[in-house]
């Protein structure tokens, strides 16, 4: 008997409802190959592609063939992740884009891993089969991004921003989806983390679009927004590092400016240009206050933190596989 069983043997004896929710804009070319490939490679899994307002045929195509397709007028894939945690009822979520990049065979084996090692989250770590799969700009931006959120909340993930990811119940019925865009990504990373949630990753082939199919990540701006959308994270779940750094970067400033009229000061007990001295003095409050603010908002913030992971806790666990006599679970 081998001692660990395949994703075959994992997902037979598991009891599983499984749910692949697609969003789509404008993927009338791929879409249709997508929908079979999923619905081969997860027999008995409901595929449910969500529209996001496409201009072309995309609703008719996956309806043909064979998807429950629903639409998302709000543009944007965080408002369709949003929509799409919110109407499914499953015990394992796969999220996947609609462009055909990602092997749909793969979800068998992430599907199992998650199953298997009782996880809330499996992200397809993207490992590029040709150049123009994943352009130099693109993967400098995922890997400057993934060591920002590594650096904050831990580095337990290599590419943050990987579309291909296998969920939990319990993950999609406790996400936020705060954000609208690509950010979508990088926030289900910093949530999992925050949170506390077993998470790993499995390597992925990822492949170039095929021809009359085209990208819609817009690099400088959707770059932009995920950066801010960092930003914004770090200051909910990091308050206090955050406001601690605002208040470093005010107080150097403070002492900066101060330094120069400190030895006329305290040689001659006078304050010489003193609208510098004003402004180093303001600067200084300031820093204090953030600093204040920081302290604040860290203790709320564990309040937040708790509430969250207790409401992670109350919902139902990721359903277990039955093990054959002698088979041992990973370690």
């Amino acid at each position: 008997m081998p001692k660990h069983a395949s994703a075959e043997q994992v997902l037979a004896s598991a009891d599983l409802s499984i749910a692949v929710a697609i969003p789509c804009l404008n993927e009338a070319a791929t879409i249709a190959s997508v929908v079979d490939d999923f619905h081969a490679a997860l027999t008995g899994a409901r595929v449910y592609v969500y529209d996001n307002a496409s201009t072309d045929d995309t609703f008719d195509v996956a309806a043909a063939a064979g998807a429950i397709v629903r639409r998302e007028p709000e543009r944007g894939k965080g408002n369709v992740v949003r929509r799409a945690f919110g109407d499914l009822d499953a015990d394992v979520v796969v999220l996947v884009d609609g462009d055909g990049t990602y092997p749909a065979h793969e979800a068998r084996r992430m599907v199992a891993t998650l199953v298997e090692d009782r996880l809330d989250m499996v992200v397809g770590a993207r490992l590029p089969v040709q150049e123009t799969a994943f352009p130099r700009g693109h993967r400098l931006g995922n890997r400057l991004i993934t060591a920002v959120v590594g650096a904050m909340f831990g580095r337990r993930f290599r590419d943050t921003l990987s579309g291909y990811r296998v969920l939990s119940r319990r993950f999609a019925k406790s996400f936020p989806a705060q954000t609208g865009g690509f950010e979508v990504e990088t926030e289900m990373t910093v949530h999992a983390l925050a949170t506390g949630m077993p998470a790993t990753e499995l390597e992925v082939a990822y492949a170039g679009r095929p021809a009359g199919s085209r990208s819609k990540l817009r690099t400088v701006p959707d770059g932009i927004a995920i950066a801010r959308t960092i930003m914004v994270l770090v200051k909910e779940e990091k308050p206090l590092a955050f406001f601690a750094l605002v208040g470093g970067v005010l107080e150097l400033a403070a002492g900066a400016l101060a330094w120069p009229l400190l030895p006329e000061y305290l040689e001659t007990g006078l304050v010489p240009r003193l609208p510098t001295a004003v402004l180093s003095t303001g600067l200084a409050l300031l820093g204090a206050l953030s600093f204040a603010c920081g302290l604040v908002l860290d203790t709320v913030t564990r309040g937040r933190r708790e509430s969250r992971r207790l409401h992670y806790l109350a919902l139902p666990t990721p359903p277990e596989a039955s093990r054959p006599p002698g088979q041992v679970p990973r370690a």
